[in-house]
């Protein structure tokens, strides 16, 4: 069953006379429970594919289909209804507001969707278990570490059971232990809960974590790769170099 899927998706940008295709008829679908790594050179269109899977931006042409729903024949407060509802996000820069404690973060979609928090106590009980910080729980961020904050950044993203998670570059500002505790998280995440995921990142070791692998040039979709249970960092290296050369 396809969580998402997007038909010829193009985003074109104009930049003085210059028509940039920023991305160029991307057909792309992730299925429920996937775990999909986005990869590619800087400028391949990571990003820009990014927001248009979440609803964040329109494209100039083509499709998104997310849990269902064409987003091109909604409306700009509809498409955040259903953004909101199905969508859980997570960036490299964690995105927490400073006054509020752990939990408080974590419950804010709740919040923002007109739901009381009391309602969803064992679901919060269980994502603060599930990135063991349950002792953490009042904790501001400036009282959290950088892997702490991201683990707080996850459960965020899970609160609202979504359809889909969106991943970018989390594990960028991190050291290199808080960064595979966030990727096993979000391994963890996929094998046990069943939660869709979709990860845009640089690092050859972060994209080992996924079931597979979506490479990026120009626009455009020029390869992919499924990993088995190996997950050989170096089979993901020769390609990204044959990609790039």
């Amino acid at each position: 069953m396809a969580i998402l899927e997007t038909t010829h998706l193009t985003k074109q940008y104009q930049m003085g006379k210059v028509t940039v295709n920023a991305l160029d008829g991307v057909d792309f679908t992730v299925e429920k429970g996937e775990f999909v790594a986005i990869m590619g050179p800087s400028g391949s269109g990571k990003s820009t594919l990014m927001y248009m899977l979440g609803g964040l931006d329109k494209p100039s042409d083509g499709e998104v289909t997310l849990a269902g729903k064409k987003l091109s024949v909604l409306s700009d407060h509809n498409t955040t209804i259903v953004r909101r509802r199905n969508v859980g996000f997570v960036f490299q820069f964690y995105n927490l507001l400073p006054t509020l404690s752990a939990e408080e973060n974590i419950a804010l979609p709740l919040l923002i969707d007109g739901k009381h928090p009391k309602e969803y106590r064992a679901k919060l009980d269980q994502l603060l278990d599930l990135v063991s910080l349950t002792d953490r729980r009042h904790h501001k961020p400036d009282q959290l570490s950088g892997g702490q904050q991201q683990r707080v950044a996850i459960a965020r993203a899970l609160i609202t059971d979504p359809a889909i998670v969106l991943a970018d570059e989390p594990t960028g500002n991190l050291d290199s232990k808080s960064g595979e505790e966030i990727l096993k998280l979000l391994r963890r995440s996929c094998d046990e809960y069943q939660q869709t995921i979709v990860m845009v990142t640089h690092d050859a070791k972060a994209a080992s974590f996924a079931d597979r692998i979506v490479f990026l040039k120009d626009g455009k979709i020029v390869g992919q790769i499924k990993l088995d249970k190996s997950r050989n960092t170096q089979e993901i290296l020769k390609r990204l170099a044959q990609l790039e050369s």
